[in-house]
């Protein structure tokens, strides 16, 4: 009965999600907590529901300072050099170019937001793509290819935090072997950004592009002019980027907890750009907006995943999808959800699949022996895919800003999606991220 019930709430979450009857945060809460109390569980459900606030507790810090520190380095400008120098470097060649595009995006896109990458990296290059002729479904698909890697592995970016929060998992053990196959990654979005420009250099030909490297300055102002906001950028570069590559380097070496290292790195960033109170409380008001709707959502997972696990309803539906799964696929169980994560997050918001779908799978993989942690990077390996979803809405923003339809975006780019997922998945097998 348990197992019914629990499939019954799965479904009825997953339904009003992508209907948009409700927000993510309000089913979450609501949603579980009706189960629970038609589940006779009516005077268990409070401190079902407080053990799951209780375990996310650490991630929603961490996320929530994440956000605020990229937040700060981005409002500081510590990519507005890179941005002025790839810019110089690539002038009129298609290769270059495209290329420049990739690396920007993939730097930016470890801030985790979908929004901030877009806005940065088109309005950096596109005023450049026009005045080229060069197509600009090219550069969304590099900026998309970049948010799909950068994003989705670091424990800070939308699909990562919902895997660590759903499982209550540690965001160190979750990240670090994971670098590996997202530095790799990176050289793959590189390699491909290759093959798109040396495709449009030959469409553009050689003449043409001669022809309008004479317009190079004018391209450079144009769009250095779109992302410039010098009320709040700040002349410490060096010490950002050092800041940074602290940051960094003692997250790798996992000394200190994630959450409470980018509360410190917050503070400092802070306190290095604004010193002045008044400048403090306004970056952090122009950053709350996001910062808070992400925290307040994996504080609702916290319930949901609270419930789900105290009632014993992912204990009694892993049961019924063990008896359906033939013991031979037990030891590819890691395969399975890294390949079925590509569909089932394109049909659904990631919201469903990792609050509600994941952990199904990891009691069913635990069952097999399997840790659930490798079913955790094994679900972020289709976000290529799903990152093409008209589920997500920061998608909207990118094919709106180079004015194009998704439907013609979403035929262009399919494929280069899929190639990446499938990279991904094979060299998490490769570096042992996810094994048989």
């Amino acid at each position: 009965m348990l197992a019914v019930i629990g499939f019954s709430m799965i479904a009825v979450f997953t339904f009003l999600i992508m209907s948009k009857r409700m927000s993510p945060i309000v089913a979450l809460m609501i949603i579980p907590l009706l189960f629970a109390i038609i589940s006779g569980f009516s005077t268990e459900v409070g401190a079902m529901m407080l053990e799951g606030v209780k375990q996310v507790a650490p991630s929603a810090a961490m996320l929530l300072f994440a956000i605020l520190y990229f937040g700060i380095m981005i409002d500081a400008g510590l990519f507005d050099p890179l941005i002025t120098k790839i810019l110089k470097i690539v002038k009129g060649d298609p290769v270059k170019i495209v290329m420049g595009t990739a690396v920007l995006s993939l730097l930016v896109a470890l801030d985790g937001d979908g929004t901030t990458t877009y806005m940065i990296t088109v309005s950096a290059f596109l005023p450049l793509y026009k005045r080229m002729g060069m197509n600009p479904l090219i550069l969304a698909t590099v900026a998309m290819l970049s948010l799909s890697i950068m994003s989705s592995m670091t424990p800070w970016g939308g699909p990562a935090t919902r895997a660590i929060v759903s499982l209550g998992i540690d965001p160190s053990e979750f990240f670090v072997p994971l670098i590996p196959t997202m530095l790799i990654g990176a050289v793959w979005v590189l390699f491909v950004s290759f093959l798109l420009g040396k495709k449009e250099s030959k469409r553009i030909g050689v003449v043409e592009i001669q022809r309008k490297q004479g317009d190079y300055q004018a391209i450079l102002e144009q769009a250095a002019a779109l992302s410039e906001d010098t009320v709040i950028r700040r002349d410490k570069w060096w010490i950002n980027l050092i800041l940074t590559a602290v940051l960094m380097i003692v997250l790798v070496w996992g000394i200190w907890p994630v959450s409470v290292l980018f509360m410190i790195g917050f503070g400092c960033a802070l306190m290095i750009n604004y010193p002045s109170l008044e400048q403090q409380k306004e970056r952090i008001i122009a950053h709350a907006g996001n910062a808070l709707t992400v925290t307040a959502l994996v504080f609702a997972a916290g319930i949901f995943t609270g419930i789900l696990s105290g009632t014993g309803m992912v204990g009694a539906m892993a049961t019924s999808l063990i008896n359906l799964i033939p013991d031979s696929f037990g030891s590819f169980f890691p395969l399975v959800v890294a390949v079925t994560s590509m569909p089932f997050t394109f049909v659904m918001s990631n919201d469903a699949y990792y609050f509600g779908v994941l952990p199904i799978l990891a009691e069913t993989a635990a069952s097999y022996g399997v840790d659930p942690i490798e079913i955790a990077r094994a679900s972020v390996l289709g976000q290529p895919i799903h990152l093409l979803s008209p589920l997500v809405a920061s998608t909207f923003l990118l094919v709106g800003m180079v004015n194009h339809d998704l439907g013609d975006y979403q035929r262009y780019a399919f494929k280069w999606m899929f190639f990446t997922s499938i990279v991904l998945i094979l060299l998490a097998f490769l570096t042992g991220v996810i094994s048989f």
